[in-house]
């Protein structure tokens, strides 16, 4: 009998033929090989943390989990080189422990490496990139058990990889640009949204890290602000953490969200109380500690990067249609900033992004807050988040990535026979295209 996965929300499912945990490099090519002969479509799976079907297979699939070792440090560049199976909550700390960290986060660390880096996962900050943009080097397993190492001597192949949605291969292991650990100053705290949308650039440029959330049916950006320093941190108390974190963030949430589900009528009011309840907090750690944040309500969610320059109007059109009661929107609309990078398919590739996500209950009916949401985004020329939801295709996104067409001139060569091809993929890549071989002459 076939054993189900499915990822962290519940939503995406999936009965392969085989799940494989290979414990070694050796091992994991040797599953892509038995695959390969059998005719059996590959996919690899970390800790399936994306909303999106990027994973998803009724063949082989591939588990690499318990690929977690380091493998390298270069103490003098500051490199370090891991399996892809670790997770960023496992990786931050081993970096720690020897004086380094990654230069930026996104807000959960239960990701592998290899999903995070694949999906585009960022944080926020004006002036950093998302974390594909640390990867230096890349070693890949594709269909026939070769073992690529892609670095800047292949620099397509590189910009294609480091956000390959699971298209290319299976990453085995990264090198990744390190920096010496530090701390953050982190402040949250309630301001008025209309002090916050007239002072983005303001708050955005002058802040190291900085991101807000709005609740639809009220005038209160939640607001995170942040600062990197080498003060000493002064950890919270380990009991104050779980009750603003877990208590408040989670339990509640998890509270508002299921009232909101039997009395819809309740949620405007549910939405002022959570913004209400927002007191001023501060938190001065290691880096690492800071940016994570707890997730235990389970939810779906959309995400859109546009042009910085667009954030102010964007979210207020959001928030308009997220005010709406027939869409029955309790969760808040998060914004975040991220600098430009030249990944083939980094949503902010090119440009700096402010990064707007919408969240529903995944129990609820979401598709038409999402669908309206999608409309608005486009009017920015606005590129999803790979590890989110999302409907476009290959022939809506292909004029809003510059090297869109490079991107499936890598596919072609690294798996020019569609191995790691799915449903997800042929929706957003569309079929393989094997590279045009040249005519002797």
């Amino acid at each position: 009998m076939r054993r189900r996965w499915r990822n962290w929300s519940g939503e995406q499912r999936c009965r392969p033929l085989l799940i494989q945990r290979p414990r070694t490099r050796e091992g994991l090519i040797a599953f892509a090989i038995a695959a390969t002969e059998q005719d059996r479509p590959l996919k690899a799976a970390g800790s399936g943390h994306s909303f999106s079907g990027a994973a998803l297979t009724d063949g082989v699939m591939l588990d690499i989990g318990l690929l977690n070792r380091v493998l390298d440090w270069d103490r003098s560049g500051g490199r370090v080189k891991v399996e892809a199976g670790i997770t960023l909550h496992e990786l931050n700390r081993r970096l720690d422990r020897r004086g380094l960290a990654l230069e930026n986060l996104g807000d959960i660390d239960r990701q592998t490496l290899a999903g995070s880096i694949s999906t585009g996962t960022h944080g926020t900050g004006a002036a950093f990139r998302n974390l594909s943009s640390q990867v230096e080097a890349l070693e890949l397993v594709t269909a026939d058990g070769s073992l690529h190492e892609i670095d800047g001597s292949d620099a397509d192949a590189l910009r294609a990889a480091r956000i390959g949605i699971g298209a290319l291969g299976v990453v085995y292991s990264a090198t990744l640009r390190t920096v010496t650990n530090f701390r953050i100053d982190r402040t949250d705290r309630a301001r008025p949204l209309a002090e916050v949308l007239d002072g983005l650039d303001h708050f955005a440029g002058s802040l190291d890290h900085f991101e807000f959330y709005v609740f639809p049916h009220t005038d209160t950006a939640l607001c995170r602000e942040s600062t990197r320093t080498q003060a000493p941190a002064e950890p919270p108390r380990p009991a104050a953490v779980y009750a603003q974190e877990v208590v408040v963030e989670n339990w509640l949430a998890g509270a508002f969200a299921q009232a909101a589900r039997h009395v819809p009528a309740a949620i405007p009011t549910l939405s002022r109380l959570a913004a209400a309840g927002a007191g001023k907090n501060r938190k001065l750690d290691s880096s690492f500690r800071v940016y994570a944040s707890e997730r235990r309500v389970r939810f779906t969610e959309m995400e859109y990067a546009i042009p910085r320059e667009s954030a102010r109007e964007a979210v207020e059109r959001v928030l308009e249609i997220a005010g709406r009661r027939d869409l029955e929107v309790v969760f808040p609309i998060e914004v975040r900033f991220v600098a430009g990078d030249d990944a083939m398919l980094s949503p902010a590739h090119g440009r700096d992004s402010a990064y707007v996500a919408v969240h529903h209950d995944h129990k609820g009916d979401w598709q038409p807050y999402f669908d309206a949401v999608a409309h608005v985004m486009a009017d920015y020329g606005g590129r999803p988040h790979w590890g989110k939801r999302h409907s476009l295709t290959a022939h809506e996104l292909a004029p809003l990535y510059p090297r869109f067409e490079d991107f499936k001139a890598v596919r072609g060569r690294l798996d020019p026979g569609g191995a790691f091809a799915n449903p997800y993929l042929e929706q957003v890549l569309g079929p393989v295209t094997a590279p045009k071989r040249r005519r002797r002459r």
